[in-house]
């Protein structure tokens, strides 16, 4: 088999997901100091899973009492086209945006959408998950790796285990127009010079199916229906510890990685609570609540939840944001094409 060289995550996340593109003017916010005493009303936008989300505005809610929190759930790809006819119809209704993908981020930037605050206090959580100019925050480290059934004909090390003939129509992923992961991932697939378009082309004809998000993927390797998914790792790694026939591998190639990022949108009604919320999740209580979650921590000094390996071991693809911007519209429509769809 071949030998691919180890990239450690976090310099692998620094040198890939939060490259920074030129901007312009930035929406500015004004400083205000966190206090225990922040109260009102709040609007999240979150592609975290329902659970999940209700789990951490419980949490910040136990800290900060006096803060009414409304969240609204919904992948990357349903959120951003609401939000951006919010501002069109000018009345958006969020306040915070906590998502998948730092290259959404940087698009809201880039329009001006995000308020600014350059000195966020960030914890333990290092420069490189964080936007350097102060206006989005990475919260978690999540891979996208391989999904297996304890059924399937084959063990399976890499992405190219995929395009197998024993695994021929056993192999599902998400569609990158549900999920920000699997679009992160596509990028990374694409830009990666042992896989590329090739690759994903002998996947397809070996009959990937493409399917909503990563829950649907989840749903279809644990129940038998299929035998191998692209997947985030959270899901299968959660499932196996309550005793699903499901394991995670993180493929031999690498695996691409998002931070699920939050940030304050520019017009908010309540900077002083979205502060708090953004501060709370970057707190050691904030990490800690991640990995009691079942997520990597931002955090390197907060132990990773169980069945997960030392994150320096994950090696992660790189990633160019500026290319993937730039492409996007064009690998979106290729990868649609090949599919099918």
């Amino acid at each position: 088999m071949t030998s691919y060289p180890r990239r450690p995550l976090a310099a692998a996340l620094a040198a890939s997901l939060l490259g920074l593109m030129p901007q312009g003017v930035q929406a500015q916010g004004t400083s205000q100091p966190l206090t225990q005493s922040v109260s009102g009303r709040l609007v999240l936008y979150t592609s975290q899973l329902d659970a999940d989300a209700q789990g951490t505005v419980d949490a910040f809610r136990a800290r900060h009492p006096g803060v009414a929190v409304e969240w609204v759930r919904g992948g990357t790809s349903a959120l951003i086209p609401r939000l951006r006819a919010e501002f069109a119809a000018g009345s958006p209704r969020a306040d915070l945006l906590l998502i998948a993908d730092s290259l959404t981020m940087e698009t809201l930037k880039a329009e001006n959408r995000l308020l600014r605050w350059a000195d966020a206090p960030r914890g333990g959580v290092p420069a490189a998950h964080v936007d350097a100019d102060g206006f989005y925050w990475g919260t978690k480290l999540i891979t996208t790796g391989i999904a297996r059934n304890a059924r399937a004909p084959m063990p399976i090390t890499a992405w190219a285990d995929l395009a197998d003939p024993r695994a021929r129509g056993l192999a599902t992923m998400p569609s990158p127009s549900v999920s920000g992961a699997a679009l992160i991932h596509l990028y990374a697939i694409v830009q990666n010079p042992a896989l590329g378009w090739g690759y994903l082309q002998r996947v397809a004809a070996n009959g990937l199916s493409v399917r909503g998000g990563n829950g649907a993927v989840m749903q279809s390797v644990a129940g038998g229906e299929k035998a191998f998914g692209m997947i985030i790792d959270y899901l299968p790694i959660r499932e196996a510890a309550k005793g699903a026939p499901v394991q995670f591998v993180f493929p031999a190639e690498g695996v691409s990685a998002i931070t699920e990022p939050v940030a304050i949108l520019a017009g908010t009604r309540n900077e002083a609570a979205a502060k708090a919320f953004v501060a709370f999740l970057l707190s050691r209580e904030g990490q800690e609540l991640a990995a009691r979650q079942g997520f990597l921590p931002a955090d390197p000094a907060i132990a990773p939840p169980a069945g997960f390996p030392d994150p320096e071991t994950i090696r992660v693809m790189p990633l160019d944001p500026k290319r993937a911007l730039a492409e996007a519209e064009d690998v979106q429509r290729r990868f649609a094409i090949m599919m099918g769809h």
